[in-house]
């Protein structure tokens, strides 16, 4: 079978086929989807399972008067593209259901596929779905009054078979980025926000993470912005996972079975498999906004972003590749593109005052993940950096707080060395000693395990872990103290650190 024609492929049943039956028994007794579901979760602590379909059902459709579903109303359609998408992007896909059609359930009966196919898919203890090729429905309109009420009408019914089916929203949004379906939705949280990840394809990796920042601006003011799975065990591997632990994402790793980089998993992922989410969807920094870090050879770009009690921004050097009006198709413009140097400062955070309170004076802590550096930055100062392509930093900026009066002690927390970010909350006391000299005592709460850092002035008179004292390094020089954190024995564990100066 052609390539084209693999896509206008449809779908036959809403049950999975032989490929799914042990000893490929296509019938109703045999073990099926529920049987491989059930082993991915007893067997291999797989928490959540989804499904991928297509808005349509499949790349092309359903097949009209399929055995079983012909109260769908199934009718071949033939897609319109604009002159713009046929201008910009031919795409082979569109070509293939131009000639073979795409069976199009109809909009009056859409409900009910889907709430058939997740029902099923929910008994069989499927958690959600990933709903892709969404776009396909704008060039569907002709015959149903238009590109936007066809489409309301398919976002509409799968929403309400969404919420019907699987009440934790397990919906995740693909190939959706035409205004008719995005202003269509309602409840859908999770939407991708990138082209998806090529590992063969060298001139994808970096104009794949500016893309998705630059779309971040409007998709993350009202949907959670997907940024695509990646592989741990790539020559670009660490540059996208930077870029997801600074992005606010969820994290996707496709890796085929026995091809890991755990090292790199361990710096994204803790032990009972959560991960340390930013807070926000991760944009580009004020003064990012109108360059083009992917094709001027001169800007980097700064993807910035806040947890409880930080702001981290990430750098990357981007040049070199992008889309190409000619070929239409993403390549390498500049195979050797120079080594950029830009700056990164606090206000690059854009809540950075907000997150530090009415007191802060202005001071920040940097630690940039990479170099391993800790520097005490005065306010407005900034931090120089230089990156060849694909390479990147992670600075985390920790505004500097005031312990003990102006001849003690300052402090700034939420570093983890070992992991790309860290959640952190934390709560100050100040006593007076045996000596009536004044003390002051950090309260935090730290998820995670392994090597934690903070900031000190000076020497911390003690630390406890779980309410034990525990050794702790301090380097005198940059005041970088230093513990390791045990791995804990529950899920979305905090451990309790006192710090003590």
């Amino acid at each position: 079978m052609s390539c084209t024609c693999r896509f206008a492929s449809r779908l036959t049943g809403i049950k999975e086929n032989e490929k799914f039956q042990k000893n490929s028994q296509n019938n109703e007794q045999a073990p099926g989807l529920k049987l491989v579901v059930d082993e991915a979760k007893q067997h291999h602590n797989v928490k959540f399972v989804y499904v991928w379909h297509a808005l349509a059902g499949y790349w092309g459709g359903v097949k009209p008067a399929a055995a079983g579903m012909e109260h769908y109303d199934t009718a071949l359609a033939y897609p319109i593209q604009s002159p713009g998408i046929l201008g910009n992007q031919p795409d082979i896909v569109m070509d293939s259901l131009a000639v073979h059609g795409l069976g199009l359930v109809h909009p009056k009966k859409v409900f009910n596929f889907y709430n058939e196919l997740h029902a099923y898919l929910a008994s069989c203890g499927v958690d959600g779905v990933k709903v892709d090729v969404q776009n396909i429905i704008e060039t569907l309109g002709a015959g149903h009054g238009g590109r936007v009420s066809l489409t309301r009408s398919y976002i509409q019914a799968l929403e309400a078979s969404i919420s019907r089916n699987f009440p934790d929203n397990g919906c995740i949004a693909c190939m959706c980025h035409n205004t008719d379906g995005i202003y269509s939705a309602k409840q859908t949280a999770v939407v991708r926000a990138s082209d998806d990840f090529y590992p063969r394809d060298p001139a994808s990796h970096t104009i794949h993470i500016s893309s998705v920042a630059y779309n971040t601006i409007f998709l993350g003011e009202f949907m959670q912005p997907d940024w695509d799975m990646f592989h741990s065990l790539h020559p670009a591997a660490e540059y996208h996972a930077a870029a997801r632990a600074v992005g606010g994402c969820s994290i996707y790793v496709s890796d085929k079975p026995g091809n890991h980089n755990f090292e790199l998993l361990k710096k994204l992922v803790l032990p009972d498999g959560s991960v340390l989410r930013a807070q926000l969807p991760g944009r580009p920094t004020r003064d990012c906004l109108f360059v083009d870090p992917a094709r001027d050879g001169v800007s980097l770009l700064k993807v910035w972003n806040v947890n409880k009690c930080s702001g981290v921004v990430g750098v990357f050097n981007c040049q070199g590749a992008g889309w190409c009006k000619v070929t239409k198709k993403t390549r390498i413009h500049d195979a050797s593109p120079g080594t950029l140097t830009g700056s990164v400062r606090a206000t690059d955070v854009e809540p950075i005052a907000q997150i530090a309170g009415s007191d802060w004076k202005g001071e920040t802590i940097v630690y940039a993940h990479r170099s391993g550096e800790v520097i005490r930055l005065p306010k407005d100062a900034s931090v120089p950096v230089t990156l060849k392509v694909l390479e990147y930093e992670l600075f985390h900026f920790c505004p500097l707080k005031l312990c003990c009066g102006a001849s003690g002690s300052a402090l700034a927390s939420d570093k983890k060395p070992e992991h790309f970010d860290g959640e952190v909350s934390s709560e100050l006391t100040t006593t007076l000693s045996d000596n009536r000299s004044p003390t002051a005592t950090i309260a935090l709460k730290v998820r995670g395990c392994g090597r934690f850092g903070a900031y000190s002035s000076q020497r911390p008179l003690k630390c406890r872990v779980g309410n034990v004292e525990t050794y702790f390094n301090y380097d005198s020089t940059t005041g970088l103290l230093t513990l390791t954190l045990p791995v804990p024995q529950e899920d979305m564990y905090r451990w309790p650190v006192e710090i003590q100066v």
